[in-house]
């Protein structure tokens, strides 16, 4: 029997837990977002200020997508921990994981939001938690 990479496995459940409540609080917001176009529409607001609602639920889609991928990672890193052939996989997961969340910083920054000490808590886990993942994949690799 083939011992499990318990690296990569840890790294995948931390993805699964963070992947699955921001996908849970993803959703709830583009709900949000949602209300507030109909409220846009229905309250005849000016030009930019649509607009501004726009993308607020284009950046919620962007993130939605990002939960989906972190949380995918997830199931294929603890899936896979014990199958050095399927590395590869995760090391595309691990590395989509990581690109998307560094689109979404940059949307963060450029889109001048708040910058707060949950921002501190966030960035960690977005970028730290993918990079020990891709350890974990490529540890896996060289076992194959």
């Amino acid at each position: 029997m083939e011992k499990s990479n318990k690296f990569l496995k840890v790294t995948g459940i931390l993805m699964l837990i963070g992947g699955s409540f921001a996908l849970l609080s993803s959703v709830l917001m583009l709900l949000f977002g949602v209300v507030l176009v109909d409220g846009a529409v229905h309250a005849n607001l000016s030009r930019s200020q649509d607009v501004a609602v726009g993308i607020i639920v284009a950046a919620l889609v962007l993130v939605i997508a990002a939960s989906v991928v972190q949380f995918i990672a997830g199931i294929v890193g603890v899936k896979n921990a014990k199958k050095p052939e399927k590395a590869n996989v995760c090391i595309v997961f691990g590395i989509l994981a990581a690109l998307i969340y560094l689109v979404s910083l940059l949307m963060n920054f450029l889109g001048g939001s708040a910058h707060t000490w949950l921002d501190a808590l966030v960035i960690p886990f977005g970028l730290v938690v993918p990079a020990l993942y891709l350890v974990g994949a490529f540890q896996l690799k060289i076992k194959d």
